[in-house]
């Protein structure tokens, strides 16, 4: 389990080369590590398994799960199985910033180089958009064979961009999505929460499930700078003098306000949120998405 587990130390992953390899290397890493966990057969069950609903022929009941987990689950038809996954990644500069080895920008590569792996293995179509104050990139969600490796080369070239606007590209993204489905929104959301969450409920509105991710640098979680010194916001090039200790704890107190606020009213809206720290390994992330996706079969 601990061999396993190294892999999806984002530290290891951002030495191991090219994107589809540490896409690969997660996500395989994961699966085993799911497979010896009190999780066991939750990600194979998951794609081909659905719960038995009233009215469902009784002839696609299976048995054998049933004998094991005292669950009554139906097979899926291959139909059932596809959603329309669009991922959606913040490339704005503050998604530079590091206290390590990696930057919250690697880190969401990372994440959703493995969620699209994960999602082509579990035979969805995926799409991806990069965007800072308006959209970079903008590969449509598709299942085709080759689709994958589409996306993983996009997310290698990936570089930062500008100012962060993350209610405008999530307004041009909901107008295009034609189909109920599933959005994975990956950013450090240092922009409006008002403006983010209001953007976020259009996808609800419109029967989408929802799942964000928050990535922050355990440096922006904890504050521990020591001495005074001058602190420099990387989009719009304020900058500010500080003492730390003077200072700490209004930061923290706003920070865990913002966390909270997430927390709270996206939950009250339908909306999946989970807070990840660059520094820790990528399995909550995925655990996160899996189950999601299996509540939106």
């Amino acid at each position: 389990m601990a061999g396993q587990a190294r892999y999806l130390d984002p530290a290891i992953v951002a030495r191991l080369g090219s994107i589809d390899l540490k896409a690969k290397t997660i996500v395989e890493g994961f699966l085993t590590g799911l497979h010896r966990s009190p999780f066991k057969g939750f990600s194979v069950e998951f794609a081909e398994y659905r719960q038995y609903l009233p009215g469902d022929d009784l002839a696609t009941l299976d048995w054998k799960i049933y004998a094991r987990s005292d669950r009554h689950v139906v097979k899926k038809f291959e139909e059932e199985t596809n959603v329309e996954c669009h991922i959606l990644l913040d490339v704005s500069r503050s998604m530079g910033y590091s206290s390590h080895e990696v930057t919250k920008l690697q880190y969401a590569s990372f994440l959703a180089g493995a969620l699209a792996y994960l999602m082509n293995r579990q035979r969805d179509a995926v799409g991806l958009l990069t965007f800072d104050d308006q959209i970079q990139t903008l590969l449509p969600a598709s299942a085709r064979p080759g689709h994958l490796k589409t996306v993983l080369l996009a997310l290698e070239r990936l570089t930062l961009g500008a100012r962060t606007d993350i209610a405008k590209p999530l307004g041009d993204l909901v107008q295009a999505i034609r189909k109920r489905g599933l959005v994975v929104l990956i950013s450090d959301l240092l922009d409006d929460p008002d403006r983010i969450i209001e953007g976020l409920k259009h996808f609800r509105y419109r029967g989408t499930d929802v799942v964000v991710f928050q990535v922050l640098d355990p440096h922006e979680l904890s504050f521990p700078f020591d001495r005074a010194a001058r602190f420099r916001d990387v989009e719009s090039n304020h900058e500010v003098v500080a003492v730390p200790a003077a200072v700490r704890d209004t930061y923290r107190a706003r920070l865990d306000a913002m966390v909270s606020n997430f927390r709270t009213v996206l939950g009250q809206n339908g909306i999946d949120y989970t807070l990840l720290d660059t520094s820790q390994p990528l399995e909550v992330a995925l655990l996160a998405y899996l189950q999601t996706r299996r509540r939106a079969l």
